[in-house]
């Protein structure tokens, strides 16, 4: 069951919401003491947050733009207002989708299960290295809120050495991955691409990651 975080100040709305959620299938959790709003979103554990921009003391956009420098939890912003800059400023602050009250229940239900399922579809393209998260689609890594976009090479390079991690991977195997790269790869080229690897490794506190291992090749730790 998708659990789903209310942020409304309005008691009556929030109530309606959460019923309409738990009839639904979804299990509905509201903030009722709107303090330290920042802190109980991240530690929410919710599969998706419905926040509204207009609370009393803080800016649901400003609320975002803090929480998706931890998170990448789906959010859905929710508005009285109908301005378009509403609309363009919550997208760019990283908000999943903008909908205005009052709203039609079986809308919002739809646009839940769209971002749900856009969410679901990205979270599967995504693993771990160590307690990093690894974005194929994105091709980057973060970790602890810290991102590094690799590039085309350095991922196709990064990817090879996770699926194997721990043993030994060839130059060969890894010129082998990088064949069919539009970008011509040579020898001196794949050692440039693991250098900027280890870089952005040892960025994110992974110094050592990549040991190399003498007419063996590497080995990511």
């Amino acid at each position: 069951m998708k659990k789903i975080l209310i942020i409304e100040d309005e008691q009556v709305l929030r109530d309606e919401v959460a019923v309409l959620l738990n009839n639904s299938g979804y299990e509905a959790h509201c903030i009722t003491e709107l303090h330290n709003i920042a802190e109980q979103m991240k530690n929410s554990d919710a599969d998706l947050i419905l926040l509204d921009i207009n609370l009393p003391e803080v800016n649901g956009q400003a609320l975002l733009q803090e929480f998706r420098k931890v998170s990448d939890t789906p959010v859905i912003m929710l508005t009285s207002r109908t301005t378009e800059i509403d609309e363009v400023l919550s997208m760019s602050y990283g908000a999943d989708d903008y909908v205005t009250k009052p709203y039609n229940p079986t809308i919002l239900l739809l646009r839940i299960s769209a971002v749900l399922k856009r969410s679901a579809k990205t979270s599967s393209n995504t693993q771990m290295y160590h307690d990093a998260e690894v974005s194929s689609v994105k091709g980057s890594l973060t970790r602890n809120g810290n991102e590094q976009i690799l590039t085309k090479n350095e991922m196709i390079i990064f990817q090879v050495m996770l699926d194997r991690i721990g043993e030994i991977v060839t130059r060969d195997e890894l010129m082998t991955a990088l064949w069919d790269n539009d970008e011509f790869v040579n020898d001196n080229a794949l050692s440039v691409n693991i250098s900027r690897l280890r870089g952005k490794l040892s960025d994110l506190g992974f110094t050592e990651a990549i040991e190399t291992r003498k007419k063996q090749g590497y080995v990511l730790k």
